[in-house]
């Protein structure tokens, strides 16, 4: 394991998985090499870009199986622990540590909704089941029971709950999550956010999809950010947020399929019952790769 210090840019990986349902090991591999190489900070497997949601657990093991084995220990690898059940988390975060993760990112489903209280529990099991620093998601666009400030601060006094990955569109949300933990934890922005004005308002980084496919112009902002230099940095920014609208406009495990499948990577679609990315979606996906140099550009 490598030191638990996260900060950086952590891709969330696609998980390829071919038409006998096995996991792509050969093609999720080189892309963890291939990103490695690209400099980022880390590795995210079974995030939402990783399409948890759609694998059953012999699926979501290998996945981290895999990517643990291509880090080499090079960078931290955080990997997904999503569930509806506390008993059924746990096991996850126990059977990560045991592959060899750095990190756990906790992730709750619901069906019927959860009061404080019962979120709180749920997160608290989690970080109780394992050793390894733990990363809280909190995404109140798609989850029916999310995280409310309260129980992000009483999470904060967990003593291995180190970070916070927020998806929300409410970057004043951040700075009031900064402002309640008292640096007991440390935010992440994700693709709903402007990464360059997490970083100036106190985040150590991203974890999002879009790193997947523009790995170096996501470090050189990151490093950009780290440097200070704000004005280079939202130059660098505004192309790369014209890549998260494109995102934004389409399905996401879609557009980072696709895009990977633009720069040669056998990813494949998301898995049904999602949709396969649109023409129009392919346009605006090569459109935007090509604006920041991570696709070749099209006569």
């Amino acid at each position: 394991m490598v030191a638990a210090d996260f900060h950086g840019v952590f891709p969330y990986l696609v998980s390829p998985i071919d038409a006998a349902g096995e996991v792509k090991a050969e093609v999720l591999s080189r892309l963890c090499e291939d990103l490695i190489g690209a400099g980022v900070h880390g590795l995210t497997p079974l995030g939402s870009t990783g399409e948890f949601a759609y694998l059953n657990w012999a699926q979501r093991r290998r996945v981290v199986e895999v990517v643990v084995a291509a880090a080499r220990g090079r960078v931290p690898v955080v990997a997904g622990v999503a569930s509806t059940t506390i008993a059924d988390a746990q096991m996850q975060a126990r059977e990560f540590e045991q592959l060899g993760c750095d990190g756990i990112l906790a992730i709750l489903e619901a069906y019927f909704p959860l009061a404080d209280d019962g979120v709180y529990d749920y997160f608290r099991a989690v970080a109780e089941a394992t050793r390894l620093p733990v990363v809280l998601y909190t995404n109140p666009n798609f989850q029916r029971s999310d995280l409310s400030l309260p129980v992000i601060e009483r999470l904060s006094r967990i003593p291995n709950v180190k970070y916070i990955k927020d998806a929300s569109f409410n970057t004043g949300r951040l700075l009031s999550i900064i402002g309640r933990v008292e640096g007991r934890m440390q935010v992440f922005a994700a693709s709903a956010h402007i990464p360059a004005c997490v970083m100036l308002i106190g985040g150590v980084g991203w974890m999002a999809g879009p790193a997947c496919v523009a790995p170096r112009a996501s470090v050189e902002l990151y490093e950009t950010c780290r440097r200070g230099d704000w004005a280079e940095a939202m130059r660098l920014q505004r192309p790369l947020w014209a890549l998260n609208q494109a995102f934004a406009r389409h399905n996401l495990a879609a557009c980072i399929k696709g895009g990977l499948e633009l720069q040669g990577y056998a990813v494949g679609a998301p898995l049904p019952p999602q949709a396969p990315l649109s023409a129009e979606g392919l346009d605006d996906v090569t459109r935007a790769l090509t604006t920041i140099g991570a696709l070749a550009r099209v006569a």
